[in-house]
């Protein structure tokens, strides 16, 4: 009994501290993560940053770590992976992944391959490259890595051309000044860096033809084009359409976070690009990186589930996919316990009429235990097997109640059915009064 009680209390204890550890703030405070970004004038430290405001507005909280791009981004993520200092990155589509990576997102507007000039007009296609200068910026960063891959390309490393790195700025500068014949930046075609530059300092988008065959054979790019007029629609900044290559920007983690400092991310993402769901959800995966599992969760129920929300700290020990294992096995396990009871109890039912169906070999057929109470011993019930076999049974009746007892106080019982075993022993202890009582007025009895 003692141990009941103290189960009882204990669930209630339990029920109690749930309760108050449920989150009812629907903030952003539990959120304190690193990002890496990019330099501090790129595109993706402008995102970083977007996203730090949109958190910060929800008390959570995001740090804008500038680094030289995304092939670092990806080295120190994975370098990061037992110290955690960082825990998330921007990362362009297509950077060779290192072990330990994992996909948290995709961003629906994907960034443009651009070929900026002084004379990008004139470059209508690839040919048009032979033997010219271009900067790819920084050494390791996302432009350095894409456009090493495209002119790696069989027919493209025919073109002779020479790939130097500079800063983004400089090399744009450079461009400018016609120092180099080229600038490839792989950024938002509606960057503020790109409108400067195209909208009011003159260099011009190089356009492709053939672009959607070069483009195939990277899995990670896909033609797009960039609007006539997009940066000037008075005096038609670019002159024509643009065809320039794709690559999507993606958020990749190194499994340091939690599951809920993920959903924030996700949650803070979905603010600040109201299509990331639909876009993750109705295009596939070709990043060659496996889904995170928080991000699997949150895209499938387009949004965090309400136990992400009231008790993140619960799902930050366990997914709520895995509690539904967990009660689907108490449940079969309350079952078996169940089921083992009503087995027990029905054992012990059936050896109690067994052994009073024995009374019949001792007693006339349909004597009850009024009747023997009434009965006044005689020589013919009082024959040594008659006696022996009443003992007999009184004996194993005795052993069935402190089995029946037993069996009451285990846990395999739920709680309110000891009842039924409460009333075998009723009945058990009413036949052993009349069988005692039976062989204290027998003449034979000892």
């Amino acid at each position: 009994m003692l141990a009941r009680v103290a189960f009882v209390a204990l669930v209630i204890a339990a029920v109690v501290l749930v309760v108050s550890r449920v989150d009812f703030r629907h903030d952003l405070h539990r959120m304190r993560v690193r990002v890496l970004s990019g330099v501090p004038d790129g595109n993706y430290h402008a995102t970083v940053a977007r996203l730090a405001e949109v958190a910060a507005r929800r008390e959570g909280g995001i740090e804008n770590v500038a680094s030289a791009g995304s092939a670092e981004n990806v080295r120190l993520l994975s370098a990061a992976a037992r110290t955690c200092e960082v825990q998330f990155g921007l990362v362009q589509d297509g950077t060779a992944w290192l072990p330990g990576l994992q996909l948290i997102a995709r961003l629906a507007k994907p960034e443009s391959v651009l070929f900026l000039g002084r004379e990008g007009d004139g470059v209508h296609d690839f040919a048009d490259l032979r033997g010219l200068r271009i900067g790819i910026g920084p050494s390791g960063s996302g432009t350095d890595a894409v456009s090493r891959a495209l002119f790696a390309l069989p027919e493209l490393a025919t073109l002779g051309v020479t790939l130097v790195n500079h800063p983004v700025d400089e090399e744009l500068a450079m461009a400018s000044r016609g120092e180099v014949d080229l600038a490839v930046l792989v950024i938002d075609a509606d960057a503020p860096l790109v409108e400067e530059w195209v909208g009011k300092r003159g260099l011009q988008i190089a356009s492709f033809a053939s672009l959607q065959a070069v483009a195939r054979r990277m899995p990670h790019l896909r033609a797009g084009h960039v609007g006539a007029g997009n940066y000037d629609a008075v005096r038609v900044l670019p002159r024509a359409d643009k065809a320039v290559m794709k690559v999507e920007t993606v958020v990749v983690g190194n499994g340091c976070a939690g599951r809920i400092a993920t959903m924030d991310l996700l949650t803070t993402l979905t603010a600040a690009l109201p299509d990331l769901v639909r876009h993750n959800k109705d295009t596939p995966n070709l990043t060659g990186l496996p889904l995170a599992p928080a991000a699997t969760d949150f895209f499938a129920n387009e949004g965090p589930h309400a136990v992400d929300e009231y008790l993140p700290w619960l799902v930050d020990l366990m997914p709520p996919a895995n509690w539904v294992y967990i009660v689907t096995a108490l449940s079969i396990l309350f079952n078996a316990m169940g089921a083992g009871h009503r087995f027990r109890l029905w054992r012990i039912d059936a050896a109690r009429v067994r052994l009073e169906g024995e009374l019949g070999h001792v007693f006339p057929p349909a004597t009850t235990l009024g009747d023997i109470q009434r009965t006044t011993p005689d020589p013919s019930l009082s024959t040594p097997e008659n006696l022996a076999a009443i003992d007999r049974v009184v004996k194993e009746l005795e052993e069935l109640a402190a089995r029946s007892r037993r069996y009451s106080l285990s846990m395999l019982v739920p709680m309110g059915q000891e009842m039924a075993y409460r009333y075998q022993e009723g009945v058990i202890y009413e036949t052993l009064a009349v069988l005692r009582d039976f062989r204290r007025r027998c003449g034979a009895c000892v």
